[in-house]
Order: C-alpha cells, then structure tokens, then sequence
C-alpha cells in the first residue's frame, strides 16, 4: 500500500490507515491491551515481518540474509558461514516511526513506516541475533561477537580454559564477566563504520526500547512470560507471548552447577529462523539428576531477548543520589555512540525520575519517546507491566549507574524484556551479566 498524500499537501490524507499500536489503561491492572489503528496493519504487522537474521560485515554492509526458516542456510538455500568468517549474525531491524500520546490517564503507543504527524524516526539498527561472545583471535584487540562459534578463541563466559572438555564448558556460550566499559570497547575493536563511526556497540537502549514496543504491539499485552501460542487468534492477531524463557532455574544449583556462568550455545534457535519460537533445552544431568527443560524464546530472529544472562545496556545511564544528597533517581539518555562515556552525563538527555526502591513496575517514564524504565513500583508479576525493578540507594554521596536489562536464569517471574536493574556501575562484572552485539548505520 503506497502513501497516500493529498493534492497540495504534504501530510497524509487518511494518517489512521498507516499506523497501528496500543492502548494502555495505565490504571487497570490487566496486562493484556486494547490494538488501535488500522486493524488489517495488526494482521500483516509491516514492521515487524521486516525483521529477519542476516550477516552483517564490519564495514556496515550486508554479506548476505539468512533463510526464512532455517539460519544455518543463505537466503538463497546455500549453506551460511556463522563462525564469524563471513561476518556478524544480526537482526536487521527496519527504520520505522513511533508516537506517544495520552488519552486521559490511557498510554497510546503508536508505530508507521511512514513519517506521519507527529510521529518520530526510529532509525534502521542491527541487533544480535544471539548474546554476545568474544573474538580473541587476536589478543590486544578483542572484538564482540555474534557467531556460533565453538572454537577456543570465541570461548564465552570468564574465558576458563579449565573447563574445557568438562560439562561446564564455555565454548561456544555467552561472554559474561566483563563490564559495560570493555563490553563497549570491544565492540569498538570491528572498526569504525556507521552513525558517527562509532556504529558498533555492545547492547543499546535504542535497541532494546524498539524490540519492546514492537514486542508489545505485535502481541498487545505488556507480560512477554505469558505463554508461547504459535496460533493467532480468529481475527488473526497474535496472542499470549514468549512463554517463561530461561528463567526457571534454581540459584542454589546453578550456582553449584557451574557458577552462575551461561549454559545455553549462541545459535540454539537457529531452527526458527526468523520466526518467533521457543526451543526446549534439558539441563544436564549435573546441573540436576533429574532433568529441568527449559524453553529458549526467539523472538524475531533475537534469540533470549531476555533471561539466561543479564545484558549490560548502553545509550543510558542513571544518577542515584543519596537521601541525604538530593532524593533523587534520574534516569538519563544518549542516542549518539560518539558521545557515550562513563565518567558524565555530558551528551545525555534527562528523561524522568526512576522509583526509590524495588519492585514489579507498576508505571513506566514513557514521556515523547515511550521510555519502559519505571516510574512507579507496586505492580505484580502478571499485572501492569509484570517485569521487575532493581535498585539500591548509596548511603552517601551520588553513585553512577549503568542499567541492566532482561534478567537472569534464576529470576523466574521477575524477568522479562522490561525487567531492568540500576544497581551497578559501569565498571562492575558478573558471572550472569553479558551483553549483545549492535550497530547503527550512518545516518
């Protein structure tokens, strides 16, 4: 369907066919959503069918796409390099528009493919398609990765060589232990292609906000743990969500089993291809003698959009500041890599005031640009915004954070793609926080 504009004008004639969205009724409890806008758009959902897993070469460019159905094959059939060799498994996410509104106290989230009135620029990004490893081939320039890649040099988790051959090995998972700083220096390390040649980055908050709204549009309901129906409803629209994801273990024995360090290989749901899925995956026996199966969500090609790791989050950073020091919580945004740092808010954008303390996200900033971090707790798990809400509060001073987001495999219930914590700076590591590989091409 093309765009329409009237004779003389620059604006569409009929703007409510080229949007589609949600309404949320901020003060009722229930997390599924009313769909607004052109109901045909929630069936063929233009945007989010345009999502698709391709490989994406350090220059920016596209190597080549990856099959519908099945990622370990091209587009055209033949089969797919995903060590690495050829290039970067990513998602191509589509430039599209976005607008918020309110309506009385009831939230409008609002997407096009067209600029329409008022609406703003989502820019074309790539996210990985699965958590982040490390390329160590060459050792003073590490580079993020999104590969599958079994081979010593792209080992995951801290890089333990110990465990090689044992059933924790890291080969071929997540790197974790890392902080938010390497984690954006090593994404640095593929060069300086793209927005403001800083294109490569770790994980980004533009990324993540744009999977949420385009996650809660496709499915019109905030709680992405509510269970996976492949079938859409009878006017055709999606329902239910991503199901529990790996989120369902317990810390005790996971702890034990291996240390809190990640256990699910990058590419475990390439079977989906681009599609929305889940896939089972039994722990092993060690972990406990009587086998937990997990359910590994894809969702458009982004394989664990949330659970198994935390992924350390750039673009944002939050000012906590002391009770003594201000009372305050502020919640600030960057959406130019060349200005990212950790050492100042110069660059970034104050968005709104985040809760004082912990809880199930009742509310959220949401503002022009619909940010999902909270701006009140007292939700549930199925209830309002159903993800979770981490924090601490210095007892002196201002403390600088970074935000975590997504969750962690013992989370259960508290997990999910708006499930953040600002309690860590940017320098901090830990065995269950990794990241994702992005980038932003030039304007």
């Amino acid at each position: 369907m093309g765009l329409i504009i009237a004779a003389g004008n620059t604006k569409p004639a009929f703007p409510y066919d080229y949007y589609y969205g949600v309404k949320i009724k901020t003060t009722v409890a229930a997390t599924t959503l009313e769909r607004v806008g052109r109901p045909e758009l929630h069936v063929s959902l233009p945007i989010q069918s345009k999502m698709r897993r391709c490989v994406l070469r350090d220059n920016g460019t596209v190597a080549y796409y990856l099959h519908a159905t099945d990622s370990t094959k091209r587009d055209n059939g033949a089969a797919a390099n995903l060590t690495g060799a050829d290039g970067q498994v990513m998602v191509e996410i589509p430039r599209h528009y976005r607008k918020f509104e309110f309506d009385g106290t009831d939230l409008v989230a609002l997407i096009s493919e067209y600029p329409l009135p008022g609406f703003h620029e989502v820019p074309k990004m790539y996210r990985s398609a699965y958590e982040a490893t490390v390329d160590r081939t060459v050792t003073a320039t590490p580079k993020l990765a999104s590969v599958v890649n079994a081979t010593a040099a792209f080992r995951g988790g801290n890089n333990n060589t110990a465990w090689d051959g044992t059933y924790r090995s890291l080969l071929g998972l997540p790197a974790t232990q890392i902080s938010l700083t390497n984690f954006r220096n090593y994404a640095r390390n593929r060069g300086e292609a793209g927005l403001n040649g800083k294109g490569w980055n770790c994980d980004l908050y533009a990324a993540q906000l744009t999977t949420y709204w385009l996650f809660v549009i496709e499915y019109a309901n905030l709680n992405c743990q509510a269970a996976f129906n492949p079938q859409p409803d009878a006017n055709g629209y999606k329902q239910g969500g991503l199901g529990a994801g790996v989120t369902t273990l317990n810390s005790t024995k996971w702890n034990t089993f291996n240390g809190y360090y990640p256990f699910v290989p990058c590419g475990y749901t390439n079977s989906l291809g681009n599609a929305t899925g889940v896939v089972e995956f039994t722990m092993p026996t060690e972990y406990d003698a009587t086998p937990l199966v997990v359910q590994v969500p894809s969702y458009r090609g982004l394989e664990n959009p949330f659970g198994h790791i935390w992924s350390w989050t750039d673009g944002c950073k939050c000012e906590i500041q002391s009770d003594a020091d201000g009372g305050l919580s502020k919640f600030y945004v960057c959406n130019d890599p060349a200005q990212f740092q950790d050492s100042s808010y110069n660059g970034y954008d104050y968005r709104g005031d985040l809760p004082r303390k912990e809880g199930y996200v009742k509310a959220i900033l949401a503002g022009e640009f619909g940010e999902n971090m909270p701006r009140e707790v007292g939700g549930g798990s199925t209830t309002y915004f159903s993800d979770y809400f981490y924090t601490n509060i210095p007892a002196s001073g201002v403390a600088m954070r970074g935000v975590l987001f997504g969750g962690s495999a013992h989370y259960g219930a508290s997990a999910g793609l708006a499930n953040a914590a600002t309690s860590f700076a940017a320098t901090s590591t830990r065995a269950n926080i990794g990241s994702r590989l992005c980038f932003i091409p030039a304007a």
